[in-house]
């Protein structure tokens, strides 16, 4: 009677204890403590390693900062790998490690040990950034993963690697104008923390992701293999965006054109090196831009910008003064080329017909400016801005010479 009162007494904390064991399956913390952003990074980090490279860590500092886009560069160490993360909503981040980081790294991916005399930093390179695409992937998917049910998610989670830069000074063009939320995290590696490394992840401080985040009283706790479908489900953006990035993704292929004009097909097959083609006074001011089909985008016109030809849209086309023809012919009544000064040579043995003004034109584009002259004799656009009319004068434009690039 007494053993049937003990297991009476004992049963009911004995299903208590299953049913929380099973409540409590999915939790990513056994312990029952609450996860923090702190605990996310640190154990990420921890697991990452050892999972990965089968390297102890053991972190030592941690700090969570805020920093605007201007002071974000002077928190880098010199010659840090540079790794851009892309989230939500094309959000963009930053993570940095520094080099003894990465040579601690590296060496455990080649070597599967730590040397016992670090080598000296270096500037890393495309093929350090390759290696450690996955460390850097796996450690946001376990930061990831300890969140998911906090609202620390709608910052941290859904960043994934895009790509490195081997140079900080571009930040400030890829990067939002935003606060960021800065972690900096110090550590030890190796059994008896031979090695010491840093690890920078800098976010966006209002988070785009919230819609990762995942409710745990309706979370199956007991089917692991159905949350991690039900998160990446998540992680993928809906249809709509992929179609936008892959279509805003796409080549398209402009032509700057100088100018056309139609010559007998017989004058452009003795076209030689040294032979001028004489080209109207405006036609660095009415360049036209066009696209696949020769579809007319804009007009333009040609000069300098720190050393290289450069276009500055203009828009509309300009009028054509009365003295100029209304179509891009040389001339009209007479052989193109008895206004060109060229010498009209026949094919000999095809006929006539072939000596007849040719349908096509032939288009002379800016890849054909060879003989023109370098990119400092033509007008300095300034970084795009207004000129006055005498700086871009072309009264006494050289003829264009057909030269190597034509």
């Amino acid at each position: 009677m007494s053993d049937f009162k003990w297991m009476e007494g004992m049963a009911p904390e004995q299903g208590k204890s299953v049913l929380r064991k099973k409540a409590e399956a999915g939790r990513p913390v056994a312990d029952g403590a609450v996860m923090s952003a702190e605990r996310a990074i640190s154990s990420g980090l921890a697991k990452v390693a050892q999972d990965m490279l089968t390297l102890p860590l053991r972190v030592t500092a941690l700090e969570e900062t805020r920093r605007s886009l201007a002071d974000l560069p002077e928190t880098l160490e010199d010659l840090s790998l540079l790794a851009l993360i892309e989230g939500p909503s094309e959000a963009l981040g930053l993570i940095a490690l520094p080099p003894a980081t990465l040579q601690a790294l590296i060496e455990m991916q080649t070597m599967g040990r730590l040397s016992k005399t670090p080598p000296g930093p270096r500037k890393p390179t495309r093929i350090d950034a390759a290696m450690a695409v996955d460390f850097i992937d796996s450690l946001l998917a376990s930061i990831e993963t300890s969140l998911i049910e906090d609202d620390a998610i709608s910052w941290a989670g859904g960043f994934r690697y895009a790509s490195y830069l081997d140079d900080p000074r571009p930040l400030g063009l890829l990067l939002e104008d935003v606060t960021f939320r800065v972690w900096t995290v110090q550590f030890v590696l190796g059994e008896s923390g031979e090695r010491e490394g840093a690890f920078l992840w800098a976010v966006p401080q209002k988070g785009r992701g919230a819609h990762l985040k995942r409710d745990p009283s309706v979370a199956c706790a007991g089917d692991e293999a159905g949350a991690h479908k039900t998160l990446a489900a998540l992680l993928v953006p809906p249809w709509e965006e992929q179609i936008e990035r892959t279509v805003m993704s796409t080549p398209a292929e402009l032509t700057a054109v100088l100018h056309r004009m139609t010559l007998p097909l017989s004058a452009v097959l003795n076209f030689k090196p040294g032979m001028e083609l004489p080209l109207p006074a405006d036609s660095l001011e009415q360049i036209t831009l066009e696209a696949q089909g020769r579809r007319k985008l804009s007009f333009a016109r040609l000069g300098q910008s720190r050393g290289n030809r450069a276009l500055r849209l203009t828009g509309a086309e300009r009028a054509a003064p009365d003295h100029e023809a209304p179509d891009d012919t040389l001339s009209v009544g007479a052989s193109p080329f008895e206004a060109s000064g060229l010498p009209e040579a026949p094919l000999g043995g095809l006929g006539d017909p072939m000596n007849t003004a040719y349908d096509d034109d032939a288009s002379v584009d800016l890849d054909a400016l060879g003989g023109f002259g370098a990119a400092d004799d033509l007008p300095d656009l300034g970084g795009f801005a207004p000129l006055p009319e005498a700086e871009t004068a072309t009264d006494d434009l050289p003829p264009l010479k057909i030269g190597s690039g034509f």
